[in-house]
């Protein structure tokens, strides 16, 4: 976000990166984001599980995924905005040991205030694990009442 206030439609530029972000999977994380997310399947938090189950490693579940790409968006846009959709597709898991990089980029500006994003994940291993779209409302021009945010 450019300076403080809302993030506007007017100074969006297509092409323009979302600044992101890296998270570094310890054993830590992984236990936690199953725990946060509720989803308690031992290929995601059990080390032999998951290799008896075929994977080199346990791995980061669906829920988590999508915060990221969720979290790349909203801190881009700021509170003022609207995710009015949000599509990805996880093609290589993100496991323990790696970093996890979530980042993304502005593909187009609509009429409406609505702009269209790219969104991904992506390792050093595998490059881009997770792709997916976002399409955001913004407001346009000067907002007054920012208050009413709150």
């Amino acid at each position: 976000m450019s300076g403080p206030g809302p993030r506007l439609w007017d100074e969006v530029a297509e092409g323009e990166a979302l600044p992101g972000f890296s998270l570094p999977l310890t054993m830590t994380r992984m236990v936690l984001q199953v725990s946060g997310t509720q989803d308690v399947y031992p290929v995601h938090h059990d080390p032999a599980f998951a290799r008896e189950a075929g994977h080199e490693a346990i791995f980061l579940n669906t829920a988590f995924i999508r915060g990221c790409l969720c979290r790349v968006v909203t801190d881009w846009m700021g509170p003022a905005g609207f995710l009015k959709g949000l599509r990805f597709q996880m093609r290589q898991p993100s496991f323990l040991g790696e970093t996890i990089d979530a980042r993304g980029r502005v593909t187009r500006k609509r009429a409406e205030g609505l702009v269209d994003l790219d969104v991904w994940l992506e390792d050093a291993r595998h490059g881009i694990t997770t792709s997916g779209t976002a399409r955001v409302v913004l407001p346009r021009g000067a907002v007054a009442g920012t208050d009413a945010l709150a």
